[in-house]
């Protein structure tokens, strides 16, 4: 039997928002699929997506944190699961400009936020 039949849970905000929170504290995908109440099967349909929709471009500016302090940045390169983020010292805490260098790599689960700053700029 072919069961390839698109995810029945529709991707709200509220379902986007609580797939991502949990991603990024390091979930499993059946604890996702409990808190979600769908069977397994379709929790990694929905957290396909939104993994696909919350996936950074080139260009993108973010804000992480590292070591409890907040770093923002312009990504330069993807990579599998992290991208490389050029630092903006002059919105980031300058604590850990030390301890960083330039560019550094950051996984895309402890991406916080995406902004805007290049804009600000302008």
């Amino acid at each position: 039997m072919n069961n390839q039949s698109k995810s029945k849970v529709k991707l709200t905000a509220k379902t986007q928002a609580l797939v991502e929170s949990e991603l990024r504290r390091g979930t499993s995908k059946s604890r996702i699929a409990t808190l979600l109440d769908v069977p397994y099967d379709e929790a990694v349909t929905v957290i396909k997506r939104v993994k696909e929709s919350v996936r950074p471009d080139i260009g993108d500016e973010v804000r992480f944190q590292f070591r409890r302090y907040t770093i923002v940045g312009r990504i330069e390169k993807l990579l599998n699961n992290s991208a490389v983020v050029w630092i903006y010292w002059n919105y980031s805490d300058r604590a850990m400009s030390d301890v960083l260098d330039e560019r550094t790599v950051v996984n895309f689960k402890d991406i916080q936020e995406f902004v805007q700053i290049a804009a600000k700029q302008a």
